[in-house]
């Protein structure tokens, strides 16, 4: 299985796991995560109740939103193990048809996430996640770090991560080529761009489409690209802060996940806001990945909801 979300309308008992098996029936046997989304109309959370319920499931958290603006609708469902995995999804499949409602149903599964990061030389993020894994803080095995720069090389190598180092030369496109080629050997269920100073190409984004999560330093939608915290200075603004969001093919405009700020004064040049504004990207960029992994995460458009 993936432990992200799989395209909406499918149930993940019929993807392939990393290790190239298809799932079973045990694969479910620890439970499972729903998630829904829809136009938002009456009775909704009722028939999605009465489908566990038949399929012989107990649900254990459910969160739900409705956008009234919109019209959107959107659920996270946590049911406990024991649940008729193949009969449940005929029954949503029968509301798919009935009431527009589009799902995704994800084994809660004990193999960890595989993750991959993306980096160039600032390396704070990149630390912080490999750590976070190695204590068990975040459910995931960062299984490779990939950079256009070198001074990642010695961190992987600290905590034996293997390194992959994909100089951008005079021909960018080769080198995005090189990058996906590697990502497709790695097969990962989550890139994290950790400060990697590169945009991907479109057809890169759409593969892992919703797959790639951006730690961006600022607090989007401002100062959007590169040296933020220097425009931020310019701009003498009284607070700075982190954004991660999903990659999209626009820069830095993809759905929010996690934002965070921290105050700061007149005092503050652009290295103590540099200094500072590292401790909120690693915090905001964790728990982003959490709530990726955990499924807390549904997007509408260039919007999210995020069941925390």
């Amino acid at each position: 299985m993936t432990n992200g979300p799989v395209p909406y309308g499918t149930m993940a008992m019929t993807e392939p796991s990393s290790d190239g098996h298809s799932l079973t029936i045990d694969d479910w046997s620890q439970g499972l995560v729903l998630t829904v989304r829809s136009p938002d109309r009456v009775g909704i959370v009722a028939n999605l109740a009465a489908s566990i319920q038949l399929a012989g499931g107990n649900i254990i958290e459910l969160d739900q939103h409705t956008d009234v603006v919109e019209g959107d609708f959107g659920c996270r469902i946590e049911v406990a193990g024991g649940v008729n995995a193949p009969e449940l999804v005929r029954r949503l499949d029968d509301l798919r048809s009935s009431l527009s409602v589009d799902y995704t149903m994800t084994p809660i599964s004990r193999r960890r996430a595989r993750v991959v990061v993306l980096c160039s030389s600032t390396l704070h993020c990149p630390s912080d996640l490999i750590a976070r894994s190695a204590i068990g803080q975040l459910d995931c095995d960062v299984v490779a770090l990939v950079s256009d720069q070198t001074a990642a090389r010695d961190l992987a190598a600290r905590y034996g991560v293997p390194f992959t180092h994909l100089p951008v030369g005079e021909d960018r496109a080769a080198q995005e080529r090189q990058v996906g080629e590697v990502l497709d050997e790695l097969d990962p269920d989550l890139i994290v761009l950790a400060r990697y100073m590169r945009v991907l190409p479109a057809w890169l984004v759409e593969r892992y489409e919703q797959r790639i999560i951006n730690i961006h330093h600022s607090f989007l939608p401002a100062f959007i690209g590169s040296n933020p915290y220097a425009r931020a200075h310019e701009r003498g603004v009284k607070i700075i802060g982190a954004t991660a969001h999903y990659v999209t093919a626009e820069l830095d405009a993809g759905p929010i996940i996690a934002q965070d700020v921290v105050h700061i004064s007149h005092r503050d040049d652009v290295a103590d806001m540099t200094r500072r504004g590292a401790d909120i990207e690693r915090s905001v960029l964790a728990s982003a990945i959490r709530l990726h992994l955990e499924q807390r995460v549904i997007v509408f458009g260039s919007r999210t909801c995020v069941f925390d």
